[in-house]
């Protein structure tokens, strides 16, 4: 009589990033470093997802690059390509089509409560395009090919999370059992990182102020000397308070490179001034993401190496979307 085998297998997690220009300290505290974490405990699929770029006017050279340099950035991040599953979305063209599919099975008032295409029309009046309008579909379509059992979400993703799974819910009642329907994973607290300039706001790489901000790839010089120049105020105190955003701000970002909690920080800090303590949270920054940098560098002057390695990952996520996308089809009634 054969034992059963106690080891389940790892639930399926599926994580996505635009590749929107540099990406910042705050995109690698709050999001980046939990995904190097959840590799180690999840079957992960990650995906640069360009198709979704091109809902705002792209120069074709510079998105090229972008995509380019995410997908390399995430492989010196830590992200193991052979464990996991990480690919550039519009290298899997089931994606799109699968998005037709559900978009014809999706609602218009639906799409017209989305709050994030009310919030980008008004950024972009000058081209309020479909695409804008039903991207929530296709980013249903991501999630939807690789049957996830959990999907990391951000407050700013809930929505588009919600509406995935009705349309799940709805198409799997329409045509039997096709889509597993995800559950929101709501990942160990990453830290929010705050503008250096306005720490009313996240730190955002479409800011113009280009000191509010700290690229993962920023020279160590770059990096010191934007901590440096960081908004706090006129209590020469370092503690973390309501009243004082820029210092608390500092504390956090400290906090969450080094491990130490606030408390921590304030004692190590007690009595030392501002200067100090933000070219401590700078050096000790610069010298946090200067291994990813060295590890970047290598990888991206390689071309050769990184095709292969995107092209695998394509072929790998392909093989999984494929039966999902197939199954979809034929549901509905196509010939195959």
């Amino acid at each position: 009589m054969c034992e059963k085998n106690s080891q389940q297998a790892p639930k399926k997690v599926l994580s996505c990033i635009q590749p929107s220009g540099m990406l910042t300290l705050g995109n690698y505290l709050g999001a980046l470093k939990n995904w190097v974490a959840m590799q180690d405990e999840f079957d992960c699929t990650f995906a640069v997802a360009d198709l979704h770029a091109i809902t705002v006017r792209q120069e074709p050279a510079k998105l090229r690059q972008q995509i380019y340099s995410t997908y390399a950035l995430l492989l010196a991040l830590g992200i193991d390509h052979e464990k996991n599953t990480l690919f550039i979305q519009s290298h899997v063209p089931e994606h799109a089509n699968l998005s037709w599919l559900l978009s014809c099975n999706t609602q218009f008032g639906e799409m017209s409560r989305m709050t994030q295409f009310k919030d980008k029309s008004a950024k972009n009046p000058s081209n309020v395009n479909v695409g804008l309008f039903s991207y929530p579909v296709l980013m249903a379509a991501d999630i939807l090919l690789y049957k996830p059992d959990l999907v990391p979400v951000g407050h700013d993703q809930k929505q588009h999370l919600e509406i995935a799974r009705d349309i799940a819910i709805r198409f799997n009642n329409l045509y039997g059992d096709v889509f597993t329907v995800p559950e929101p994973y709501i990942p160990k607290v990453g830290a929010r990182v705050m503008s250096l300039q306005d720490p009313s706001k996240k730190m955002s790489k479409s800011d113009d102020n280009l000191n509010s901000w700290v690229a993962i790839l920023d020279s160590k010089d770059d990096i010191i000397r934007k901590f440096k120049r960081a908004v706090t105020d006129s209590d020469a105190t370092i503690r973390m308070s309501e009243d004082k955003p820029g210092i608390s701000n500092l504390i956090t970002i400290y906090s969450a490179v080094t491990g130490k909690s606030s408390q921590e920080v304030e004692k190590e800090f007690e009595g030392k001034g501002y200067g100090e303590f933000k070219l401590a949270v700078g050096e000790t920054v610069a010298d946090t993401l200067a291994p990813i940098k060295k590890k970047y560098d290598e990888i991206i002057t390689d071309k050769k190496a990184l095709e292969q390695l995107y092209r695998e990952g394509a072929q790998k996520a392909e093989r999984v979307a494929k039966k999902t996308y197939f199954k979809a089809m034929k549901k509905v009634g196509f010939v195959l």
